[in-house]
Order: structure tokens, then sequence, then C-alpha cells
């Protein structure tokens, strides 16, 4: 059985490596290409490993385009702002679909599921037209008010407020504690890993924005990153160095954000389907 065990084991620890192996594949293809020469990128094959490291493809994607440190400062700004809307929104629905008893509650909270349904695509143009009413096209308002809540952040919520002992509402009654206050001092510091699950998923979503940005705004001070690496397209053709090199540093902040949250992220994860 011993044998039979550790060869089970090795089976599913080769498969996660070259699961891994696979994922990371093109994260390498893309630093490998923003460090080549030109001699290793105009050519009829695969270049791996480049013949020399060009560390100036990264300084000369940076001073390319003139907005590329605003579109930085755009997405920071536009994602971290996103994400503290999304998480007290979240927060105050999940806590009312969680810890409420009124009429009808079971039939909104799957009505509201099923709009995660609907591709965003179909709203695309009604949220333009609403938009375009309020006189917000090329603001700020247009890139962060359509995304200040989040049924998937509701409902990861919602999910983990269900685990929190009904009976610490029962003792913070006693001490003469209110909804808001049992909000905001009990279940938020409880519930730290599902708040930075969110907001890690919020801000990664917000971040990597591309469609919603490119259409609602015309000048390039209020563009996001993503939209400035679309830059790199030119109609000559694309610059595959230096896309590359503007890629990797677009990537790094979500990388250190991940690595960093981790932990919280399996944490929040897990406990949100403890118990429905």
């Amino acid at each position: 059985m011993r044998v039979k065990d550790r060869t089970g084991k090795a089976v599913i620890y080769l498969l996660l490596v070259l699961g891994a192996v696979l994922m990371l594949m093109p994260f390498y293809y893309m630093i490998s290409t923003s460090l080549k020469g030109p001699e290793d990128i105009y050519v009829n094959r695969l270049v791996w490993i480049p013949s020399r490291l060009v560390w100036k493809n990264y300084v000369t994607a940076w001073r390319s385009e003139p907005y590329f440190g605003r579109y930085f400062v755009n997405s920071a700004f536009i994602a971290t702002v996103t994400t503290l809307a999304q998480l007290a929104t979240s927060a105050l629905a999940a806590y009312a679909f969680s810890s409420f008893s009124f009429w009808g509650k079971e039939t909104l909270f799957m009505l509201l599921l099923g709009t995660m349904m609907i591709p965003s695509q179909v709203t695309l143009v009604p949220n333009y037209a609403i938009i375009a009413k309020l006189g917000w096209i090329d603001t700020y308002a247009a890139l962060i008010v359509p995304f200040a809540a989040s049924v998937f952040g509701i409902f990861i919520m919602r999910q983990f407020f269900q685990t929190i002992p009904l009976e610490l509402w029962d003792a913070a009654q006693i001490d003469g504690c209110g909804r808001f206050r049992y909000l905001w001092s009990v279940m938020v510091p409880l519930s730290r890993p599902v708040f930075i699950t969110s907001g890690l998923f919020t801000f990664i979503g917000g971040w990597n924005s591309f469609l919603w940005p490119l259409i609602v705004t015309n000048t390039p001070k209020l563009r996001t990153i993503q939209v400035g690496l679309s830059q790199f397209n030119q109609e000559f053709g694309t610059k595959p160095d230096l896309l590359m090199a503007a890629s990797t540093v677009a990537i790094a902040p979500l990388l250190v954000l991940f690595f960093v949250a981790q932990k919280h992220l399996i944490q929040g994860i897990a406990h949100t389907g403890l118990k429905s």
C-alpha cells in the first residue's frame, strides 16, 4: 500500500509540475522577448533564450509613449477606488442577505445571481448611453461608478458571513451593539480573508480593464495601462520587444500583490464554500 500511495502521489506531483510549467511558459516567453534584440525577434523560429540581454528595451518602451506613466497612475487610482467602493457595497448587501430576515430574500438573491449570467457585451451599449446622458464621458466617474458594486463580491461575502456564528450577534446585542457597529467591529475583522479575496479580484479586474476605458475615454490623460499597451500595435506593425517589456512592467504590480495576499486569498476561497 505504501508503494501504491507513493506512486500515486508521484504521478499527481508530476502532473501538477507539468501543469505549472505549461502555465508559466507564456510568462517566461514574455519576459525573454522583452530582453531580446532584433536578431532574436525577426527570425522564422522561436527563440527561448536571448543571445544577448537588451535591458534598454524597458527604458525605450517607457519613453516611447509620453503618457505611459499617467496610464499607471490612472490604473492604480481607478482600481483602488473601485475596489474600496465594491468592498463597501458588497459588505452591506451581503450582511443584509446573510443576517436579516425579510420577505422574498431568497428570490431576490437568486435574481441577483442571475444577473451574473448576462454577458457584459449585452449591457455595453445601454451603459454607454446612460453615461453619455449623465455627461460623464471622458471622466473618472465613467470609469469608477459603473463598477462600484459587484454581484460576485456580494455572493462570496454572503457565503462567508453565513459561517460566522449567530451567537456573536446575540452577545453583541447584550453589550448594546447596533447593526452597523456589529458589522464594522465584529464581522469585518473576522472576514479579513474574504475581504482580501474580493478586493484582489476587483483590483485585478480594474487593472486589466480595456474595452470600457477605451470606449468612454477620448483623451490619453484618462486612459489605463491596458489601453496604453495597445499603442505599441501601430499601423506599421507591432514592436514585440517593446510591447513585451511594457507588458512585463504592467503585470509586475499584480504579481507582487498576489504573492503578498496569497495566504488570505486561499482562505477566503475555501471558506466561502463551507455553508450555502
